[in-house]
């Protein structure tokens, strides 16, 4: 092969620095984690509440609400 005369040869990718994968681990760790976490705890309590409302409280059939 030659020179590339249209200048389309692939350039590889950068590799990352140790500052931005430092970066990104701190951003999951400390933003991204978090969030999901209180999502799903949330939307499980709220799950719940709805269908105790629908369906009416936990316990043995017939007893007193």
């Amino acid at each position: 092969m030659g020179p590339d005369p249209a200048g389309t040869a692939e350039v590889p990718p950068a590799q990352p620095t140790r500052k931005a994968e430092l970066l990104a681990f701190f951003t999951l760790a400390v933003l991204i984690w978090p969030i999901v976490a209180v999502g799903i705890v949330g939307g499980y309590g709220f799950l719940i509440w709805m269908s105790q409302i629908v369906l009416g409280p936990p316990g043995p059939p017939g007893s007193p609400h």
